[in-house]
């Protein structure tokens, strides 16, 4: 066995690419040309012969030394690799400091921004500034408490915002679910079940008027109103196109084939990831005769822009979104029917009253569908399909306007 003497001594002899000094127990010490030593344990795993540095002399003294190798016996006994543990200790430590919830926050952040459009990525990294980072954000992620995270999340149901606090909460189960594969086995998600603890959240849905008779109402306040003929236009395309708000009020006229009666709104103006705003396929949707109609009405007055809604003060930016949104309450029907409501009424009276294919009105939506086979939904291979269907829901629009099939009409006296 080895004592301080011999390892202080120790020098490797002249010609040899190395000298080794064994101890006891699979432990010796390595000296090179140079002068350096270090600790080696001699182990077998799998029958085959393995190592393990144990550190440098004189940094680690023999007594360190055996203690070391006595450390990676036990553990080696215990079925664990010492190796591979060492390994991961090491990972561990590396990133020990930066285990915060800030950082790992920002980390899983800053690896979704890529597949995120600007203004969601914009919005998330704000509502963990805002409503996370100042009560959890220095605490590591090994040490909160469910508790303090409930804690937290009720701050934000305090000041009434309950939709914010159900939204945070899944914001923080996305930053456990990050964390959680680097972190030591006995981690767990402590997100889970902290749902039922908040005030219950179900979600709103955007008001739509779906019983006819009261469609047909709506739709012949909608013809009298007597604003300016943009926003008039855009108000009667809402229910006959039923488009996303965004994409209506910021449709150009580029965009336009009016003699094929086509709207084709490029990829990067849907809502989709943004990789899908970069790489898919544009939405390509048919317009009916009426929508063609109002459209050729309106190029004398618009058609010299880029757009067919401009602003009113700005025409180089499209109509604000409260231009629609204000018509339908200046008719009295602002908490009937939201601009974005008008896709719930189709959707819903295509279905109920004229029975028509919910895929084909599912692509019309711009809502991803699969087929019965499994495939994506091919938007452009139906739109043969697609036109009768928007033809029809347009002449119906126009007898439920009239009154037809849904008013009583009065009987004349014999």
């Amino acid at each position: 066995m080895l004592t301080d003497a011999h390892c202080k001594n120790a020098s490797c002899s002249p010609g040899a690419k190395r000298e080794r000094l064994a101890d006891a127990g699979g432990l010796y010490l390595e000296v090179s040309p140079s002068g350096s030593k270090r600790w080696f344990w001699k182990y077998r795993k799998d029958g085959k012969e393995g190592r393990m540095a144990l550190g440098s002399y004189p940094a680690v003294g023999l007594t360190a030394a055996r203690k070391a190798r006595d450390a990676a016996k036990s553990q080696k006994a215990a079925g664990i690799d010492p190796v591979q543990a060492r390994k991961v200790e090491k990972l561990k430590g590396a990133r020990q400091d930066g285990d915060t919830f800030k950082a790992v926050a920002l980390e899983w952040h800053g690896k979704q921004v890529p597949e995120w459009s600007p203004g969601h990525a914009e919005r998330t990294k704000r509502q963990l500034e805002r409503d996370l980072f100042p009560w959890i954000g220095e605490r590591s992620m090994a040490s909160i408490e469910p508790m303090e995270l409930l804690a937290a999340l009720q701050k934000v149901e305090e000041r009434g915002a309950i939709e914010t606090a159900d939204r945070a909460l899944m914001l923080c189960r996305q930053v456990w679910r990050y964390w959680l594969p680097t972190a030591a086995n006995t981690q767990r998600d402590i997100t889970e079940g902290l749902k039922s603890r908040l005030t219950p959240y179900r979600g709103t849905n955007f008001p739509a008027v779906v019983e006819p008779k009261r469609f047909g109402e709506l739709l012949r306040a909608m013809h009298a109103y007597k604003g300016g003929p943009t926003v008039r236009t855009a108000l009667l395309l809402a229910p006959l196109l039923y488009q996303r708000p965004g994409n209506l009020r910021a449709m150009e006229w580029a965009e336009l084939d009016l003699d094929a009666a086509l709207w084709t709104i490029p990829s990067a103006k849907m809502k989709r990831t943004k990789r899908e705003k970069e790489q898919g396929a544009a939405h390509v949707v048919p317009l009916p005769t009426q929508a063609v109609e109002l459209l050729r009405d309106l190029h004398p007055l618009t058609g010299h822009g880029a757009y067919v809604f401009p602003g009113q003060r700005d025409h180089g930016r499209p109509m604000s979104d409260n231009s629609v949104r204000s018509a339908l309450y200046s008719l009295g029907f602002g908490d009937e029917q939201s601009w974005h409501g008008f896709r719930a009424s189709a959707r819903t009276m295509l279905v109920d009253q004229l029975d028509l294919d919910p895929l084909a009105i599912e692509a019309n939506l711009a809502h991803a569908v699969k087929d019965s086979n499994g495939r994506s939904y091919n938007r452009t291979q139906y739109l043969t399909k697609r036109f009768d269907q928007v033809q029809q829901w347009a002449d119906y629009l126009d007898k439920l306007r009239k009154g037809a099939d849904v008013l009583s009409m009065p009987q004349r006296a014999a």
